[in-house]
């Protein structure tokens, strides 16, 4: 079973989760012949697309700071070089 799968980052797992739990909750039998895998392979594929769109938001959100902090070190050596000419 996935560690704290009931966060606001898998809130849209939530419903499928759910479902998981109910079908856990039938007793051993049910895990034992296989009648939960199913679901718990939706959530497995629910919880990959979630991590993946939180890694690309992540990759997205790296870059801008990236450009950013890049466009400061070029003003930095403009300033410096603009500088070094005039002395």
């Amino acid at each position: 079973m996935h560690s704290h799968l009931h966060t606001a980052e898998n809130a849209n797992c939530e419903g499928i989760m759910n479902a998981l739990d109910e079908c856990h909750a039938h007793g051993f039998l049910w895990k034992a012949v296989g009648q939960c895998n199913d679901i718990k392979r939706d959530v497995n594929r629910c919880l990959s697309a979630e991590r993946l769109q939180r890694a690309k938001n992540n990759r997205e959100q790296a870059m801008e700071k990236r450009s950013r902090i890049e466009k400061i070190w070029a003003d930095e050596r403009a300033r410096e070089q603009g500088e070094v000419k005039q002395e």
